[in-house]
């Protein structure tokens, strides 16, 4: 389908009858089949999931000019959710895309009746500026890639077959589209964002994901939920964990 800076692929189950449907957003170099555990989960029990594919991820266009910023990213939602005349849903963001899906809610609150967080982001503003700009150096440095790599390969888990998936994946993804995302996430207001979205929303994080900066920490606070064991993509390390808790939101914050 077409979006505003290219063609945007999309996995969608189709179906659903009066049950909201739920849209999933993977996170940086990631693709529609990170959620396909959840997607086959939802079929299951006659709810529609629709998995969104980014700018420059999986199979969508990659932009030119190259346009990455995190409310940009968050167009590419608005986008599938015009293309599919999807009246008012839940969403899902991971990673980095919980912030994509938190822009997106702030300006669309009354479409979404939910949103669920699966390890996202922290809040790179509430970190010492010497500490952002040195990210932001090495992001050119000249072995940026090995060292996205090694980063990659630290918060996949425990699982070898995960992280060799997560590695592959991230070497289908341009390195500028991994670098550009990271640029946008440093200065991305992750509390001013939250405060604008007034619905139900959760945070299912991995055990190093809770410090003054983690989502559920911010503003004032958001029900969340650790997920022992697992890496930062919960949703391969531990799918059934996050279809019972994404099972839970449903019923409890975000029915029909």
């Amino acid at each position: 389908m077409a979006g505003a800076a290219g063609d945007l692929r999309l996995v969608d189950t189709g179906g659903g009858g009066k049950e909201l449907p739920v849209v999933f957003v993977h996170g940086l170099a990631g693709n529609a089949s990170h959620w396909q555990a959840q997607l086959e989960h939802l079929s299951r029990q006659g709810r529609r999931g629709i998995a969104l594919e980014l700018r420059g991820h999986g199979g969508s266009t990659f932009p030119e000019p190259e346009d990455f910023t995190l409310e940009s990213l968050a167009g590419d939602i608005a986008a599938v959710v015009r293309a599919l005349k999807l009246r008012r849903f839940v969403l899902v963001g991971h990673s980095i895309s919980g912030g994509v899906a938190l822009a997106y809610a702030g300006e669309n609150p009354r479409q979404v009746a939910g949103l669920f967080l699966v390890d996202p982001m922290t809040d790179s503003r509430g970190y010492p500026e010497e500490q952002v700009n040195a990210y932001l150096a090495s992001l050119d440095a000249p072995d940026v890639a090995q060292a996205v790599r090694q980063d990659w390969a630290q918060m996949a888990g425990p699982r070898a077959d995960v992280r060799e998936r997560l590695l592959a994946d991230l070497d289908a993804t341009p390195l500028s589209a991994v670098t550009a995302v990271q640029r946008s996430s440093l200065r991305f207001d992750l509390t001013a964002a939250l405060a604008r979205y007034p619905g139900p929303k959760f945070s299912l994080v991995a055990p190093d994901n809770d410090t003054p900066q983690s989502v559920h920490r911010l503003g004032e606070g958001v029900a969340h939920q650790v997920v022992e064991g697992a890496g930062h993509w919960i949703q391969l390390d531990h799918p059934d964990a996050v279809n019972a808790a994404l099972d839970a939101f449903l019923t409890k914050s975000a029915p029909a």
